[in-house]
């Protein structure tokens, strides 16, 4: 188990805030607290820093010079999905918290703030840390049970990247897939080693944004007894474990600098140490690393070292997006579908022409596995054999514009039409959209058979 000193240790907090006297007091606090602290003044440099590195927190003040915390809040989102922002204020009010939090912000902090309550969001980062762990983990194994591709891709893309991979696995050096987050940079990783001549052999991960430095270099390397407090016994690290099969590094471009060179090593002599000895170990290991970040421009800016590139990317693998192979998100969500009802014991389900429409239509920046999740979610929630558009997530159906513009020429049925398709994606219950619609239900009902809304 995760000890709560390492939890917290090496936390990497971003602040935005142009108040000098605040950043330079919130810095020391955080510094003192064991974090490795980025203070910045304005919203350019804020984006350029979650461009360049994943950070576990960050303190956002709603008034900025440049503009407003609210706006620049989704774009470090869009950088860093899953990482917690605090908005931090001296002018803040109910309102304006509650559109912090529909905007993704995990809390709201108004000014002057204690140290204790500080603190009390340096935890909380914390304990979020330790639980992307876990989730990463788990959907690691989840993955061993759910392929995402199952290699039935119709996309030309994707059928030279699969020939890519096969003619590559029997060669035993190393990869680099390049892709965006959830576009199946594992399940590609998982084929390559299948198809290689390691295949008898562990197939072992380490996602490196879920650990902090210290936490990484103990499950790359392994550790001693006493080389850290909590360090009860000798442990090895993933890649004894990997021992002759295959280690995939996913999000290679989240490592220090300092561990870098300790990777270089091993990846040139096949040499390591645990942390706390110094006797050298050696390990038969092929590693296959994976990113979502321009590692050419994190080499340009010194944080990413050159000869490492060199010797991860022998060869070099780019995904498509989901959004550039439209031709698999159809057979992809009915394979999801499949999976799933039989998991639930559930009658197979169906997608209705105006859900294989909405499908089509929607850009998933969350790729194959925002797919798989809201696939996972209908069948869960979805009553129906048929899954309607309403048995997809909100936001789906929100950033759509598929319906007729009012002073259109449309008819009216159409309108009535996509307007109560409308409300039925954000309604959880029949009663409730019908209140909304001002109509009974007995009449939502008739309507719904009308217009085939199942």
């Amino acid at each position: 188990m995760t000890q709560p000193h390492l939890a917290k240790s090496s936390l990497r907090v971003l602040i935005i805030d142009d108040e000098k006297n605040i950043l330079t007091t919130l810095s020391m606090c955080l510094e003192g607290m064991g974090c490795k602290v980025l203070a910045v003044s304005s919203e350019q440099a804020a984006l350029q820093a979650v461009k360049r590195q994943v950070f576990d927190l960050a303190f956002l003040d709603l008034r900025l010079k440049e503009g407003s915390g609210l706006d620049l809040l989704p774009n470090l989102l869009k950088e860093i999905p899953d990482f917690m922002v605090v908005m931090i204020t001296a002018h803040g009010n109910f309102d304006t918290a509650v559109q912090a939090i529909k905007r993704g912000a995990t809390d709201f902090l108004p000014k002057p703030f204690t140290p204790a309550q500080i603190r009390h969001v340096v935890e909380q980062a914390a304990e979020r840390r330790v639980m992307r762990r876990r989730v990463a983990e788990l959907e690691e194994k989840l993955a061993e049970s759910v392929p995402e591709t199952d290699f039935f891709s119709s996309s030309p893309k994707m059928q030279g990247i699969l020939d890519v991979i096969s003619r590559v696995a029997s060669a035993d050096i190393s990869v680099l897939l390049r892709g965006e987050s959830g576009t199946g940079k594992g399940v590609l990783a998982r084929a390559l080693h299948a198809q290689s001549l390691r295949s008898g052999h562990p197939f072992v991960t380490i996602n490196c944004p879920t650990l902090s430095q210290e936490l990484l270099a103990s499950e790359l390397f392994g550790h001693t007894r006493g080389a850290f407090t909590g360090a009860v016994r000798d442990q090895p690290g993933r890649v004894e474990v990997a021992e002759g099969g295959t280690l995939f590094l996913d999000e290679v471009s989240e490592i220090a600098p300092e561990l870098q060179a300790k990777l270089l090593r091993f990846l040139q002599e096949k040499e390591f140490e645990r942390v706390g000895e110094n006797q050298t170990r050696r390990a038969d290991v092929r590693v296959v690393a994976a990113t979502n970040r321009d590692l050419e421009q994190a080499v340009k800016e010194g944080r990413f070292r050159e000869d490492l590139l060199f010797r991860l990317n022998v060869v070099e693998v780019k995904i498509p997006a989901l959004r550039e192979r439209p031709e698999d998100i159809l057979p992809l969500a009915r394979h999801f579908l499949q999976f799933f009802a039989r998991s639930a014991k559930r009658p197979l389900l169906e997608l209705s022409k105006e859900t294989e429409a909405v499908l089509l239509k929607y850009q998933w920046p969350g790729n194959i596995r925002e797919l798989r999740n809201a696939m996972e979610r209908a069948t869960i929630l979805w009553p129906a054999q048929v899954l309607a558009p309403a048995a997809l997530p909100e936001r789906i159906i929100a950033h759509l514009q598929t319906g007729p513009a009012l002073g259109g020429n449309y008819r009216l049925d159409e309108i009535e039409r996509e307007h109560i398709l409308r409300i039925l994606a954000r309604t959880q219950t029949q009663e409730e959209a019908a209140t909304i619609l001002g109509v009974d239900t007995s009449t939502l009902w008739r309507k719904r058979i009308k217009y085939e809304l199942s």
